[in-house]
């Protein structure tokens, strides 16, 4: 059973009481007490009904919340509670509350790189020493996707931070293409992760042009005092990635309608799984599919057509199809080149 907000104050306020053996509590003091927390907290000046508590006292009497509160009335006036030790803070975790806690620690380890989560691990590890303890040691049943070698994953918390406070900072990169390091200042307006990796998105100085640097080419990062930081001006990620396939955004480049036909062995997972919000079936064919994507034509885009090989086929535009045939005959022939050469030795 859900609890609102209002309801769990009038709980722990009950419960607040009940353990208070100091005063002998009727039902009238219990109702002021929940009249007043409810003002204080909440800024509700109607007070509570008789009836609502003695509804609530009921239900924590039940194991609809799980509570089962040894609630006794004395001297048929004066509620308490029979054992002196009972809260319903101290109620044992069930079986489905611990499976939840076991894999709500696994979401909460993904985070490494910042500090704000970093500053969780203590929590973290009480949380597997006793739920996991609690739960006879179960192995977890998700399994996020993980790459531990992953290099640049150092940055992520002063380059989050930096975002944070609205400062820029001072870095050392090189591009795949670049033949040599080269330091400069980059204002980061966000973080953003594809396929394991992460980038650091925003702008070079004055330069309005919006940069990806993948955080595994940036050698050394620092937070730049004294330079004034360049703001976004309201640019969100969901926006400028709206169009695209990854992280590769081409502000002069409209979206293309790409057509592409799927192979019955490939066309579930495609279905089921979208290559873009923008998907949509044109055509259901005896061998396969045709599905279409709006979409600008990028790198990411490229990479994941190529990655369904013989399985996948675009129809149009021409001149990916045209530029995807050239990089699938360049494979069959290093694929053949390589064949040749064994063979010769």
């Amino acid at each position: 059973m859900p609890v609102n907000k209002n309801a769990l104050i009038r709980y722990k306020t009950i419960d607040a009481c009940l353990r208070n053996r100091r005063r002998k509590w009727t039902l009238e003091d219990i109702i002021d007490a929940v009249s007043d927390a409810l003002y204080e907290m909440e800024g509700i000046d109607k007070g509570i009904s008789r009836r609502s508590i003695q509804a609530d006292i009921q239900l924590m009497r039940s194991d609809k919340l799980g509570y089962n509160a040894p609630i006794m009335v004395v001297e048929k006036k004066y509620y308490t509670y029979e054992d002196p030790t009972y809260s319903i803070t101290n109620i044992p975790l069930n079986d489905q509350d611990l499976n939840r806690m076991n894999e709500a620690v696994e979401v909460l380890k993904q985070f490494k790189g910042f500090s704000h989560f970093s500053s969780l691990n203590e929590v973290v590890q009480k949380l597997e020493d006793h739920v996991y303890a609690a739960a006879h040691n179960t192995q977890s049943v998700i399994d996020f996707e993980k790459n531990e070698r992953l290099k640049g994953l150092e940055h992520l918390d002063t380059i989050y931070q930096s975002v944070v406070q609205q400062k820029p900072v001072t870095l050392i990169y090189r591009s795949f293409r670049a033949k040599a390091e080269s330091e400069f200042v980059f204002h980061v307006w966000w973080l953003k992760e594809f396929k394991n990796r992460w980038f650091a998105v925003g702008v070079k100085g004055k330069d309005t042009t919006i940069l990806n640097l993948a955080l595994d080419r940036i050698s050394t990062v620092a937070i730049t005092e004294g330079v004034l930081y360049i703001e976004n001006d309201d640019l969100s990620p969901a926006e400028y990635y709206k169009h695209v396939i990854g992280v590769t955004v081409s502000r002069n480049s409209r979206p293309s309608n790409v057509r592409l036909f799927v192979t019955n062995e490939h066309a579930p997972y495609i279905l089921t799984k979208p290559m873009h919000h923008s998907q949509t079936l044109v055509e259901e064919k005896e061998d396969g599919v045709i599905i279409n994507l709006k979409v600008q034509l990028n790198f990411e885009l490229e990479r994941e057509i190529l990655g369904y090989s013989d399985g996948m086929i675009v129809l149009s535009p021409e001149g990916l199809r045209g530029r995807i045939s050239k990089k699938l005959k360049q494979g069959v022939f290093n694929y053949t080149n390589e064949t040749e050469a064994e063979e010769a030795s």
